[in-house]
């Protein structure tokens, strides 16, 4: 194979007029010296994780495949890749497929190096830990753990792989931390044990939900202890999960999660009655709540009965078109679990300013000290995990993968991780200023009271992190080394 540099600067003239993945034409106008420094930082930033890979031929198509996903073309998947960076080489091909699909490297110790630099570039103790599902879009049946189920990124029910991923979000910037692949729940009837050798899932794995994936997640994350962080967010579909929260409370952490909004809690924590004789029939066995506490009532309930002067207006997010505001409601209330009384949480009710008032609901086991403007804030940190699947998708092929194999899905993964995480710390080298690329001047945190007076502006931790992004496909490999071993 010869070295890439002359045949890419000749393939990226004649790609010049394609748009990338993402839909749009690259925004970045860089010089030459530019290109050659980030082209050296990428081989620097490679060697971060050299450790990972055991022989030279692994860390070679590793950079390799992490060239094609920063690169330009318009569907990144190998054949193209290779083609663009290496010529048509049909055993290049094949090793690239086997390095993906078979390699025998662990995906799993590639994230965990990859958490460890997240943690040194973006770490900071106040971290937020985000929670969400995507789906990839699946033509046939044959890929691991496809279904017929919901898929986000189309908004209805399709052919689809289902990953849960944590995304980390700091003052410093934003990356992806960990993904599950979920496997459903039809894929463990006997029907299906052919597709698992065919897939190379491992035998004993056992059906889990996708809230239980993304409680492993955090565990995980907590128990190693590498990257900091404090709060974990998720929407309603992890958020309604009660194990999901009891399991964030008993690790230590806090969170603030979306409920739906027929979910019931008490005002005051009702009197149980315990296991004993009762008046009539059989002793009971279990304790239960007073037949004479009040019942619990669902969020939309209370939200519907709070008076005005409950509510008060916050900025609970900067965007490009400006500061986001809404109204807002704090109530302590006592969960249910069970038919009995849980712990005792933040009831956050967020409305907004429409004609037609959009109501959100969200419960936090914060402690009484949180101020109402964090809780505030925190609702709308949503969009960085958001953002970085778009930019996934749309900037290194995070959706374009074709192998179908358990250890082929994660190797993608992994390395995809790897290169949406370098154009982050380009961003960061060239110290963009991210307020004036991104963001209104205002900071985030302004607290707006109902009648516009004792107002007082709040720095949150976050308001240094753009809330939109211009990433853009980049022909690095044209200077990347790309010599064989």
């Amino acid at each position: 194979m010869q070295e890439v540099a002359r045949s890419k600067k000749l393939g990226s003239s004649r790609r010049s007029n394609k748009r990338p993945a993402s839909g749009r034409k690259p925004s970045s106008k860089l010089a030459l010296g530019d290109i050659e420094a980030i082209s050296d930082e990428l081989k620097t930033y490679h060697r971060l994780f050299h450790a990972v890979f055991q022989r030279r031929e692994q860390r070679y198509w590793s950079l390799v495949y992490l060239c094609g996903q920063l690169s330009d073309l318009e569907r990144k998947t190998i054949e193209p890749m290779v083609l663009a960076l290496i010529g048509p080489e049909p055993n290049a091909v094949r090793a690239v497929e086997h390095f993906i699909s078979q390699g025998p490297w662990e995906a799993r110790a590639l994230i965990q190096r990859y958490q460890e630099v997240v943690a040194e570039w973006l770490g900071d103790p106040h971290g937020v830990i985000i929670i969400d599902g995507s789906g990839f879009p699946k033509q046939g049946h044959d890929s691991v753990g496809v279904a017929h189920q919901y898929c986000g990124a189309l908004g209805k029910l399709a052919n689809c792989q289902e990953g849960v991923f944590a995304v980390y979000v700091s003052p410093n910037g934003y990356a992806f931390l960990d993904t599950r692949l979920y496997v459903h729940e039809d894929w463990f009837d006997e029907a299906h044990r052919e597709h698992w050798k065919k897939c190379g899932l491992p035998a004993n794995l056992p059906f889990r939900t996708e809230p239980e994936l993304a409680l492993d997640m955090v565990c995980g994350l907590a128990q190693r202890g590498v990257v900091p962080f404090q709060w974990v967010t998720c929407d309603e579909h992890f958020g309604g999960n009660p194990a999901f929260l009891n399991g964030i409370s008993a690790l230590g952490k806090w969170y603030l999660a979306e409920v739906p909004c027929n979910t019931r809690v008490w005002l005051r924590t009702p009197r149980v009655e315990p296991p004993g004789l009762g008046l009539l029939g059989r002793p009971r066995t279990r304790p239960r709540v007073a037949k004479n506490a009040p019942r619990a009532r669902e969020l939309r309930d209370i939200a519907a009965s709070l008076p005005k002067s409950s509510w008060a207006r916050y900025t609970f997010k900067e965007g490009s078109q400006g500061a986001m505001v809404a109204e807002f409601a704090f109530l302590r209330v006592t969960t249910v679990r069970d038919k009995l009384p849980g712990p005792r949480v933040w009831a956050v009710f967020r409305r907004s300013l429409d004609p037609q008032p959009e109501l959100k609901f969200y419960l936090s086991n914060a402690p009484l000290t949180c101020a109402h403007y964090e809780l505030a804030q925190l609702s709308g940190l949503r969009w960085p995990v958001e953002t970085a699947l778009e930019e996934g998708k749309g900037e290194v092929g995070m959706d374009h993968y074709e192998t179908r194999s358990w250890r082929g899905g994660y190797h993608h993964m992994a390395q995809t991780f790897l290169a949406h995480l370098f154009l982050i710390r380009l961003r960061l080298l060239f110290k963009k200023n991210a307020r004036a690329d991104h963001c209104p001047s205002a900071p985030v945190g302004g607290v707006c009271h109902p009648r516009g007076v004792g107002t007082s502006i709040r720095h949150s931790r976050y308001h240094c992190v753009p809330s939109t992004t211009k990433l853009c496909g980049l022909s690095l490999s044209s200077q990347a080394d790309t010599t064989p071993p």
